[in-house]
């Protein structure tokens, strides 16, 4: 529901009153793809919307409501940063099963795709940015949503600026290797007999 709020450009509070369920059933059509040629099964993040969009043989499958990076500037372990979400293409690298503790908290199911940032379950998903750059999702999607971006899946991060991410190059095929002939190998040769003959009156000593 919040997330069909975000899009819609309305207020998102997660409630479902008889306005917004009117907005849904009226809703006909899906939003439009961020990057249309990124790839059958993929996914996209808009920044500026905070929602998440699992498209699943180039059919969106899911809509999530997500949080982002806030921007602010943190320090941890003797670093310093901005907590920022980077726009841009990237590909699920790394998954870690259940809970994985990190130096700013525990992550749940995280799917990494831009160094130590991943898509991850958290028990708090507010409606606006608030992570250290991770991108935050419920968990009860975060059960599922392993399975349907497994590694290499594609992950487009647009901009809060609108800004589109370009689809990552499709991998190449794999092609099985020719089959060689095998070695044509010549018949062995023998080489003639050597006999050696003795002249008559001329005795061999050993």
């Amino acid at each position: 529901m919040t997330a069909f709020q975000k899009i819609a450009g309305s207020d998102p509070t997660g409630r479902a009153t008889d306005e917004v369920v009117a907005a849904v059933n009226a809703a006909g059509s899906s939003p439009a793809a961020l990057v249309p040629g990124g790839g059958a099964d993929r996914v996209e993040v808009d920044l500026a919307r905070q929602v998440l969009f699992l498209y699943q043989g180039d059919s969106l499958y899911k809509i999530l409501t997500v949080s982002s990076g806030n921007g602010e500037r943190f320090c941890s372990e003797g670093w310093c940063r901005r907590a920022i979400t980077n726009p841009g293409s990237f590909k699920v690298y790394r998954q870690a099963q259940g809970w994985e503790k990190g130096p700013l908290g525990s992550l749940y199911n995280p799917a990494y795709f831009d160094g130590g940032i991943a898509i991850h379950g958290a028990t708090s998903v507010p409606a606006s940015p608030a992570s250290h750059g991770c991108v935050r999702i419920p968990m009860g999607a975060a059960e599922w949503f392993p399975d349907y971006a497994p590694l290499g899946t594609p992950v487009y991060v647009a901009g809060t600026d609108g800004s589109i991410p370009p689809p990552l190059p499709e991998d190449p095929p794999v092609t099985e290797p020719p089959e060689l002939e095998p070695p044509v190998t010549a018949p062995p040769t023998t080489a003639p007999a050597v006999t050696t003959t003795t002249a008559p009156g001329i005795r061999l000593f050993k």
